[in-house]
């Protein structure tokens, strides 16, 4: 297999200036220019003083909007060194495996596994991300060494391999598959658990250095769900009164980078907890994600989290064989009651080229949410041809609910 060439460039260029102990802005292609000039060089020697090589790395936040978040070395190290005795616990010598790499390096998950092996002195395998879109191609391109691979994927990279047998083959073979980013639908788990995949379900953050909290592939496979228990170097509690997932660690970021080049410090609570925008619980097996606090709505006098209701229906439609492509719950206001939902439905187009049958496939979830709550009953249901999740697999919920707004009031939404 031959890796693009920039891919090795960024790289060696990342490699080479934290040798020099320099801070790297870390940003996709089209906001490099962009990210660039978020700190001027006396700005950016002054945290280099600070806190020593590090990144400013974009974070879609688990708080909410875009931030370009400040994480030390240090703090990149002390989470590799917390998931090298997660796995030595699994039984795994961290040194003796393979890290396979398909995220790219701007995304915190795609960082770690260069950082990981580099302090483990592991092998460390860039792959492509347009493979993971061509499984076959995937398989074909990267062979399988005899010895533990690990692998991070999001939900959208999962469901592509898993729905080629070649490629359940080939995931079957990693010792650990980590799965984060976003929210694990269960019918994905399932089919994933039947195939005999070791997942581990995670959660953590940018702000966190990555993972915080993990599934053990042994417990997965013997039906447990959720994210599983924190690791060694880290606490976990729920906020009482908002629900709100909060962390302690030694590794959260000292903040972000404002407009100014200024870094703000990272909100914490009187005790120093770092409180996230996620709902969850702790239980018998560990972390559960609800979904976005700020995607939770109040309808009729109840709290309502969208992306529960979301999974609900897509594994409906996986165990029956409705003809759903896509599905998003957003929520409008509504007068007596707070918000309302109204689904947005990207229907599978049919194989024989003939158009699909919208209604019918509306009628059908009309039809599955007969009997919920009213507060958990999409008002209305929307056909949207072009409804589809970021390319990392996570909803960009504002862009639809403008797109949504747009629709309501009656203009063209934006391309």
């Amino acid at each position: 297999m031959t890796l693009p060439s920039q891919a090795l460039l960024d790289v060696s260029a990342l490699e080479g200036a934290w040798r020099r102990r320099q801070l790297v802005v870390l940003a996709p292609p089209e906001q490099q220019a962009w990210a660039q000039s978020l700190l001027n060089p006396e700005q950016r020697s002054e945290l280099e003083a600070t806190w020593g090589p590090g990144v400013v790395v974009g974070s879609g936040g688990s708080t909410g909007g875009r931030r370009w978040c400040l994480q030390p070395l240090s703090h990149l190290e002390a989470s590799a060194a917390a998931t090298a005795e997660w796995l030595g616990l699994e039984g795994l010598d961290p040194a003796a495996c393979l890290h396979l790499n398909p995220l790219p390096l701007h995304h915190v998950s795609g960082l770690l596994p260069l950082v990981r092996s580099h302090q483990w002195g592991a092998r460390h395998q860039l792959v492509p991300p347009g493979l993971l879109r061509e499984p076959e191609a995937l398989v074909e391109a990267v062979a399988l060494p005899d010895q533990p691979v690990l692998m991070s994927l999001v939900p959208i990279q999962l469901a592509r391999l898993m729905a080629v047998p070649q490629a359940r083959d080939w995931l079957r073979q990693l010792a650990v598959v980590w799965v984060g980013g976003a929210a694990l639908p269960e019918a994905l788990a399932a089919q994933a658990r039947s195939a005999g995949i070791r997942l581990a379900p995670c959660y953590g953050a940018t702000e966190t250095a990555a993972m915080v909290s993990a599934l053990t592939p042994g417990q997965f496979l013997a039906g447990a769900s959720g994210c599983g228990q924190p690791l060694a170097d880290v606490r976990l509690r729920i906020d009482a009164p908002t629900g709100a997932v909060e962390v302690a660690t030694d590794r959260l970021s000292p903040g972000w980078i404002g407009d100014s080049g200024a870094l703000e410090p990272l909100p914490r609570t009187v005790d120093g907890w770092w409180r996230s925008g996620d709902g969850g619980r702790l239980g018998s097996s560990g972390l559960e994600i609800f979904g976005r606090l700020d995607g939770a709505i109040q309808s009729g006098g109840e709290t309502v989290f969208p992306e529960q209701l979301e999974h609900r229906l897509r594994s409906l439609a996986q165990a029956q064989g409705w003809p759903l492509q896509d599905l998003l719950l957003l929520a409008v206001a509504e007068p007596g009651w707070g918000e309302r939902l109204t689904g947005l439905v990207r229907p599978v187009e049919p194989a024989n080229g003939e158009p699909a049958n919208a209604q019918a496939l509306i009628a059908v979830l009309q039809a599955a949410v007969a009997a919920w709550p009213p507060a958990e009953r999409p008002r209305q249901w929307l056909i949207c041809e072009s409804l589809a999740p970021s390319p990392q697999g996570k909803w960009l919920r504002s862009y639809w609910q403008g797109w949504l707004q747009s629709l309501e009031a009656d203009q063209s939404p934006e391309p």
